[in-house]
């Protein structure tokens, strides 16, 4: 039987995968090319069927290596010159000539997009038409999850029902047995050798936090920051030092850069979130690269464990997730114990929860840049033994009822508020 330490490894391996993109818009891009894949002869159009939050995460961030932005567009793209077997990096090596013909395809009006009625809040259904066939391919829940491929009448792949509850029976058993102490002890006894998915995470996100620095993309936040610690009026310390590069890497990767980053849970912002605070604050502090490498393992783990009960998409922001593992990452590198590390989540989801997701765009990297300034803060308060007292709001007296509160806001709290969302981004003034 698998040892828990086994379990979490692979836990660790499943939810830590390399996304060139924005998640969700290159969700849809690799079910279009997909469905191509099953489509003889010229493709006529396209119909692409989202959930609500799907929809509000790629309709304004940038697509990888091109000008153009959008749903129809990034469909489009996909089923013109996306590579079916790359999956989240579907649009790796895209020639520069495919998104002149996927303009081409959206004028002549060939793409319909609609909402679905799936109460799942990750769903994509991307059909592809030729004259005379057609080819649908579904993704459900988990970004890279198809769980049905259609072409014309015959039914050619179908996740079964009981695979999948098997699937997630074995997953609910694991996270049940996972808790702060429980992941604190596995960094402690996990060989480096079993993170090396870790420690890519680190070189990716360290280095599309880099070019964020050195080039204009985006609203330049990370940069802008830099620049004003230049100029004398931000101090050099951990706080603005880990807000610039975590921050940078959320503005290269939200105006389409073409790097690949490491994402948590699905979301390559958090994956940047997660990672990139505690590999700041390393920096800063002069941590040995063993200690860095076990702290950033923890912060993904954490925002597993809690993304677990949250959910991969919700109207509130999923970097505070990040936050709020990063904090606790942060605690352990500058010496603290279990209790202090309890004590710095709670601050941080005392702090940054009401966040709201409103889309995936420029405007995330100010959202990367508030949560982990609220993460180094967070530790800081906590290591001198500081936490916001379980009297106050939605914390508890313990870290596991402050997280069960939380996410009860995310998921209970959700169904309103993204409708609420969505008809705002959908019908702004334009006036």
């Amino acid at each position: 039987m698998t040892n828990l330490n086994e379990q979490i490894t692979q836990l660790l391996q499943q939810e830590l995968v390399i996304a060139l993109g924005c998640t969700e818009p290159v969700a849809i891009a690799w079910a279009a090319s997909v469905a191509r894949s099953h489509v003889q002869g010229e493709m006529t159009h396209l119909d692409v069927t989202i959930s609500p939050n799907v929809m509000k995460n790629a309709m304004a961030v940038g697509i990888p290596g091109m000008k153009q932005t959008g749903i129809d567009f990034v469909a489009a793209l996909g089923a013109i010159a996306g590579d079916p077997n790359r999956k989240l990096e579907v649009l790796t090596g895209v020639p520069a000539e495919a998104e002149g013909k996927a303009e081409t395809f959206i004028a002549a009006n060939q793409v319909q997009i609609k909402l679905t009625d799936s109460p799942k809040k990750l769903y994509i259904e991307l059909c592809v038409h030729s004259a005379n066939e057609q080819a649908k391919v579904i993704i459900e829940d988990v970004h890279t999850n198809i769980t049905r491929i259609e072409v014309g009448d015959d039914l050619i792949f179908n996740k079964a029902c009981e695979y999948y509850h098997e699937q997630e029976d074995q997953e609910s058993d694991l996270y049940s047995q996972l808790s702060l102490e429980r992941i604190y002890q596995y960094i402690q006894d996990v060989s480096l050798d079993d993170l090396e998915l870790v420690k890519e995470s680190i070189t990716l996100n360290r280095a599309i936090c880099m070019e964020g620095l050195k080039d204009s993309y985006g609203l330049q936040v990370g940069k802008i920051l830099k620049e004003n610690v230049t100029k004398g009026l931000l101090s050099d310390d951990v706080i603005t030092h880990a807000m610039a590069l975590t921050s940078a890497g959320s503005d290269a990767r939200m105006a389409g850069v073409m790097m690949p980053v490491m994402s948590n849970s699905g979301s390559g912002n958090q994956g940047i979130a997660v990672t990139m605070p505690v590999v700041a604050v390393a920096e800063k502090i002069k941590a040995s690269e063993e200690k860095m490498i076990r702290a950033v393992a923890f912060s993904h783990l954490l925002a597993i464990w809690i993304k677990s009960k949250f959910g991969r998409l919700s109207a509130l922001c999923g970097v505070t997730v990040a936050g709020a593992s990063a904090a606790a990452a942060i605690t352990y590198l500058l010496g603290g114990d279990v209790n202090q590390m309890s004590f710095a989540m709670q601050n941080a989801i005392g702090n940054v929860t009401g966040m709201l997701c409103d889309g995936a765009k420029a405007g995330c990297a100010m959202k990367v840049s508030t949560c982990t300034g609220a993460a180094v803060q967070s530790a800081l308060l906590a290591t001198s033994g500081m936490r916001v007292p379980g009297t106050n709001g939605i914390i508890g007296e313990g870290l596991d009822e402050s997280i069960d509160n939380f996410c009860r806001l995310g998921n209970e709290g959700s169904l309103k508020m993204d409708e609420l969302i969505l008809d705002m981004m959908l019908n702004k003034r334009k006036d």
